[in-house]
């Protein structure tokens, strides 16, 4: 059965991730950190979804976060309380005395309704590349008044991310991939954010078309017989390799039969933050397990 969530997941990477250019309204620029934000630099800051939330931390600003939304869940000393990002409370919002809220959507008008009772408001919608991360990365430093470690932090990641797609072995061919973002085999391809990080890491996926989050039938799947398949709905939805491997004709999947079935953290694969460093370094050791010798199926 399909799990709800797993659904709201896919239908706001549907509505978000068209959305690359991140506009900003608050201030454009700013003087690093000491003890505690400069004077003029918010105080009080609410974050809106988990990823921002991420961003703010990262950065050096965890101390005037004052509140996060409810699926906020790191890190684990982050404010959360029962403020909502799908269905975003002006009065709930305002109730904390804000300074500054971070968001990815302007859902319900929200900024509007911000702006009027004075506000600011930072609006970084979903990545579409790494260069958008970093982007937002060095806009949450400016607006909070990390400058300095944000642009520090965007450093040490490309340094990072360089070192992993380097450990990858050349390959004649990609590998193929099917990246399960729920048990009703939506799926991504290339042209996504997570399509990209895969292909620094010589990997492809099987969907293509300008959709980048189809729905895949399991004929479409058997046919390809993907080299890997990641599983993005463990936490969600309960999946397992041996589930998998128990669905009729997904037994004779190169990717069943070799173990190449891998749960990987849908909450670190779904945000386009910090973390995602983390998450390449993840991929690159399931994929330096397959000998690079080997033809891509």
């Amino acid at each position: 059965m399909h799990h709800p969530r797993a659904r709201s997941l896919v239908v706001a990477a549907l509505t978000a991730v068209a959305l690359v250019a991140a506009a900003c309204t608050g201030p454009d620029d700013s003087t690093p950190a000491a003890d505690g934000p400069p004077p003029g630099e918010p105080r009080a800051i609410i974050s809106l979804s988990p990823t921002t939330t991420e961003m703010l931390y990262a950065v050096g600003a965890g101390e005037q976060v004052v509140a996060v939304d409810d699926r906020s869940d790191f890190p684990a000393g982050a404010p959360r309380t029962e403020l909502s990002g799908y269905t975003p409370n002006l009065e709930a919002i305002l109730g904390y005395q804000p300074d500054l809220v971070v968001a990815t959507d302007d859902t319900g008008d929200i900024v509007a309704g911000l702006e009027r009772s004075g506000v600011e408001v930072l609006l970084l919608p979903a990545a579409a590349t790494l260069d958008d991360t970093y982007t937002q990365l060095e806009q949450v430093g400016a607006a909070t008044g990390h400058v300095g470690e944000a642009a520090e932090l965007v450093s040490r990641m490309r340094v990072e991310i360089d070192q992993i797609v380097a450990s990858v072995p050349a390959r004649q061919t990609p590998l193929t991939y099917f990246h399960e973002l729920d048990d009703t085999l939506y799926t991504v391809t290339d042209d996504t954010y997570i399509g990209e990080i895969y292909s620094l890491l010589g990997m492809t996926s099987i969907a293509t078309g300008g959709n980048g989050y189809p729905q895949l039938s399991e004929e479409l799947i058997l046919e390809a017989d993907p080299d890997l398949v990641l599983l993005a709905d463990g936490q969600c939805c309960g999946i397992t390799p041996e589930l998998v491997a128990e669905r009729p004709g997904w037994g004779e999947l190169t990717a069943v039969r070799e173990d190449r079935v891998v749960v990987v953290d849908e909450d670190v694969a779904s945000r386009w933050g910090p973390r995602v460093v983390d998450f390449m370094r993840e991929v690159a050791g399931i994929v330096n397990r397959i000998p690079s010798g080997q033809p891509a199926s």
